[in-house]
């Protein structure tokens, strides 16, 4: 296949306008949308006009879209709830499935995705985790692929801010306030922390967590504190605040402590700095610029995979994984005790690298430098 691939939305709300458009409008060479479908017919307006996408091509019901021919694949981007039984829908369709994640709203929906990979064999499903994807994940992941920093031991991961619902951010929609998935927020934007987890630590085996309600303006626990035994023996923790009142300034960091050395992920999503600091003292900081968090690279996997065949990174099952550690967080905080977990069956995460490319960023926007003490 050397023409676009056509590409249908199922929902236009804000992932697609903030996330999703602003990288598939730089891959005209991948990709034409040639349908949409959003039940408010205003929020179809607004796509339309933003993206110059015929407004001729909207469907109010997204089943209309999956009966035309000149879909390919299916971009879905619906609240939680309403991502199985569309995913489902589209599968059934014959339609290639790029869907935003998680895989569902509790463990028992989770399973469901996962039969979704032995009854849909021919179609290409990809889970939107673009954590999977991000240049400063991935080159992180490398240097310990390299021993840059000997054997993992311990590591601290700490996330805290405000959240509040404020007109145009994801957490003014009211799915999110009121969730109707197990976990709220944890299971929402949390899953993304954890998939950068697993791809730097590897799989956990066993988790005990504990949960504070403490933001009124979300039906969901605010705070998660977890710790973490990994497969490889490491042991790790993360935190969770998702404050109602403000927060002073806060590092929001990953440090990966090992036998020969020390990780450290940090700076905000503008600026994303990996610094390797070395047995010797010496340090090597990467500063990533304009790199997109991943959106880009995730649709070009997306794209190769429906093109060329093979397999992608965001699969139904390490969507899951990185579902079932939340899961498995908030059993062990209503239980009071450590939650067991079995390793995934294919290894881990795997590293991502662009479809015949020597480097790892080759072809890839944004800026990369790198400075040495």
């Amino acid at each position: 296949m050397s023409d676009p691939i056509r590409l249908g939305l199922i929902g236009t709300g804000l992932a697609v306008e903030k996330l999703h458009w602003p990288a598939l409008r730089q891959m005209p060479d991948r990709y034409v949308v040639t349908a949409f479908a959003d039940t408010s017919p205003e929020q179809a307006a607004r796509f339309a006009g933003y993206s110059g996408v015929d407004p001729a091509r909207h469907h109010t019901d997204h089943r209309d879209l999956l009966a035309r021919d000149d879909v390919d694949a299916v971009l879905v981007s619906v609240p939680i709830p309403l991502l199985y039984g569309i995913a489902r829908d589209a599968l059934e369709a014959g339609k290639h499935l790029l869907c935003e994640k998680p895989t569902g709203t509790d463990a028992e929906q989770a399973e469901a995705f996962l039969a979704f990979e032995r009854e849909f064999p021919d179609r290409v499903v990809l889970i939107a985790e673009n954590y999977f994807y991000r240049d400063d994940i991935r080159h992180a992941r490398a240097l310990l692929d390299d021993g840059a920093i000997g054997k993992l031991h311990l590591m601290a991961y700490r996330r805290a801010g405000q959240m509040v619902p404020r007109a145009g951010r994801f957490n003014s929609t009211p799915w999110r306030r009121k969730p109707q998935y197990r976990g709220g927020v944890h299971l929402d934007a949390g899953v993304h922390d954890i998939a950068q987890i697993r791809m730097l630590c590897g799989d956990a085996i066993a988790v005990h967590g504990a949960v504070q309600w403490a933001n009124s303006t979300i039906d969901s626990p605010s705070d998660l504190a977890l710790n973490l035994t990994f497969a490889s023996g490491a042991i790790g923790n993360y935190t969770a605040c998702y404050s109602e009142v403000p927060v002073p300034p806060e590092p929001n960091d990953m440090r990966l402590y090992g036998t020969e050395g020390v990780l450290v992920l940090s700076g905000p999503e503008h600026e994303r700095r990996v610094t390797l600091t070395r047995a010797d003292g010496t340090t090597r900081t990467d500063v990533f610029r304009g790199i997109d968090n991943g959106y880009y690279a995730e649709l070009c996997d997306f794209a190769d995979a429906v093109r060329h065949g093979g397999p992608v990174v965001g699969t139904i099952a390490q969507s899951a994984a990185n579902m079932r550690i939340v899961l498995a967080a908030l059993d062990s905080a209503e239980q009071g005790g450590v939650v067991a977990l079995d390793p995934t069956a294919d290894g881990g995460v795997p590293l991502w690298r662009p479809r015949g490319a020597e480097g790892l960023f080759d072809g890839l926007p944004g800026e990369r430098e790198c400075s040495k003490e």
